[in-house]
């Protein structure tokens, strides 16, 4: 099967990064949210990109158009019914990618595949919501979408070896190095990386050190390009939080539980960059 038509649930800060490469990759691509201001607001952070490669010179003006004039924007979700690819990139709440999935079963043509860009939650459990799972599969991007060249391919209990063959394929096309793992709670990045995050929290809860130290000492020390707490801001307190619970339910195990100081921040509506406040302030910038 060739991937002609990409079709994007979410058109937050990973949906539109998505969205931007499947273009930029010659795909026709649909952006999807709930409401006009929300696609609006992905479709200009795009825009704002392919500029801002335009002012370096990565790229011609007539090229920024071709891109553009592959993407449209929608919020009906509906216009997935001639998908040939769907990537689900929304909130970290199995019951809401539920609904989703049910709906898209039902929505999109019967040789679609249904991919997610969940973090940590089980591929297998989201494809049980389908009546296709054989076309089910992880296809977990990096933040930010269009710099990092990761793509982390799970494939639930049911996913095809064709399945597979054309996302992996796909990746590749899109910029990206695809790396396969096991369909576990966190997979693998998240399964490192969250227990750093989460132990940087844990040491800002009992006074170790104050969060610049935290990062400084990362930073320098173990040549990280960004500490953990900052980090944890970019992608977000809540998403953060809510791998950790995957993870700590999944296995079990207290290594996974997350900081009191995460929750605290998740109930104040500190939840890092988008919301101007986190670990760190970002109101001035």
């Amino acid at each position: 099967m060739e991937i002609k038509k990409i079709f994007v649930v979410g058109a937050g800060q990973m949906g539109n990064g998505i969205a931007q490469v499947s273009t930029q990759a010659g795909y026709d691509t649909v952006i999807y949210d709930i409401t006009q201001e929300l696609v609006d607001k992905g479709v200009n952070i795009i825009k704002k990109n392919l500029e801002r490669n335009v002012a370096k010179g990565k790229m011609s003006a007539d090229e920024q158009a071709a891109i553009l004039g592959r993407l449209k924007a929608t919020t009906t979700l509906e216009d997935a019914a001639d998908a040939d690819l769907v990537i689900e990139a929304i909130i970290e709440n199995f019951d809401i990618k539920k609904e989703v999935f049910e709906k898209l079963d039902q929505i999109t043509p019967p040789h679609a595949i249904l991919a997610t860009n969940t973090s940590s939650l089980p591929i297998t459990q989201i494809a049980a919501c389908t009546k296709r799972p054989e076309k089910v599969i992880g296809m977990h991007f990096m933040n930010p979408v269009p710099v990092m060249k990761l793509v982390e391919i799970i494939r639930g209990l049911a996913t095809s070896d064709e399945v597979y063959q054309i996302v992996e394929e796909t990746s590749i096309k899109m910029g990206k190095v695809p790396v396969w793992c096991k369909d576990v709670p966190g997979f693998v990045s998240n399964r490192v990386l969250q227990v750093m995050i989460n132990e940087a929290l844990w040491e800002l809860y009992e006074g170790v050190a104050p969060a610049e130290n935290i990062d400084n000492i990362m930073k320098l020390g173990m040549n990280h390009p960004m500490g953990p707490c900052a980090l944890a801001d970019l992608i977000g307190l809540d998403t953060v939080l809510a791998i950790l619970n995957v993870m700590y339910t999944g296995y079990g195990d207290p290594k996974y539980r997350p900081s009191p100081l995460l929750k605290q921040y998740v109930q104040a509506g500190w939840l890092g960059r988008k919301t101007g406040k986190g670990i760190y302030d970002y109101s001035n910038q």
